[in-house]
């Protein structure tokens, strides 16, 4: 069975940037990357508010770029899922793949936040080009022009009222008669002018051609079907936090994502720590995930060194 000081999880900004920092302290850091390196920045194209690049910088390079930093300081950077977790005790025990065992002093999940998408072909056709689950990320290349957003609650709500600020006009596409959304966030929507409501409709398909999002077609409840013409097709039906494997152990909240305590990354398992989207509902950012993946490896050396003069 392999043994390791500092065991990371995930592939996103938050992972690599503990890696980074990790490495940096001669914890001698395992990073397994599982089935998406990069995490769910490379989902998208440029990233514009990423500090540091004036003129924006492709995702995937971005990422490329944060993991080789990781291993110039000798981080171990592998492939692989983890599949099983006993955080009963320490050290920990991890399984890779089905197969491979690992003991861990201690565990920095950064496992991200996967979002909610519809399921039609032709979302996943034309996602990054057009089709988006981030406004805060995105809604810069839509400046000026008319976009939709899909969903009912607080999280379609805050990306359409964010998007009413950049765009020309913005739809909400409510599959319902009413939102779900709290009642502060449904007058803001309201009390905004260049958002049109969709009450009662269903997305039927995203339409596009080789450039891009040119249209949706939506459905109503009456069984009428239209097309509204769009450059940018918004999801804003929520996140799914990749925490489930833990569970067991670390507490979470009521949606699934991990508590920390107070402002550091420390779960309530002691030595287990949690950066990035799998622990922050709220803001949900490259720039904040690589702050907690750092905050995460700072956590785990002290805690450590801590153990050492025990």
């Amino acid at each position: 069975m392999e043994k390791i000081r500092c065991l990371i999880i995930g592939g996103g900004p938050a992972g690599y940037t503990a890696a980074v920092y990790a490495s940096r302290s001669s914890l001698a850091p395992v990073l397994y990357e599982g089935m998406e390196p990069g995490g769910q920045l490379t989902t998208t194209t440029v990233v514009e508010n990423y500090p540091g690049f004036k003129d924006g910088v492709d995702a995937n390079e971005l990422m490329n770029q944060m993991r080789a930093q990781a291993q110039r300081f000798g981080a171990d950077i592998r492939r692989g899922s983890v599949t099983k977790a006993d955080l009963s005790q320490r050290p920990f025990r991890i399984t890779v793949d089905g197969e491979h065992e690992i003991e861990a002093e201690t565990l920095i999940i950064a496992t991200g936040a996967t979002a909610k998408y519809l399921g039609l072909p032709s979302e996943t056709r034309f996602r990054g080009a057009g089709v988006s689950a981030c406004a805060t990320c995105d809604g810069f290349f839509y400046r000026r022009k008319d976009v939709a957003v899909v969903g009912g609650g607080d999280s379609a709500c805050e990306e359409a009222t964010y998007l009413a600020g950049l765009c020309n006009k913005v739809y909400m596409i409510v599959r319902r008669d009413v939102f779900r959304a709290s009642k502060a966030m449904q007058e803001r929507v309201f009390a905004t002018p260049n958002i049109e409501i969709l009450w009662n409709c269903n997305t039927q398909e995203v339409l596009g051609d080789e450039n891009g999002v040119t249209g949706v077609r939506l459905i109503r409840k009456n069984g009428e079907v239209f097309d509204i013409k769009v450059d940018g097709f918004f999801l804003g039906i929520g996140h799914h936090p990749n925490a489930e494997l833990f569970a067991p152990w670390v507490q979470t909240d009521e949606n699934g994502y991990i508590i920390t305590e107070g402002k550091t990354t420390k779960t309530n398992v002691e030595g287990v720590f949690a950066a990035g989207d799998v622990q922050d509902p709220k803001y949900r950012q490259a720039i904040t995930a690589a702050a907690s993946g750092c905050r995460a490896a700072l956590d785990a050396e002290r805690f450590l060194l801590e153990k050492m003069n025990q």
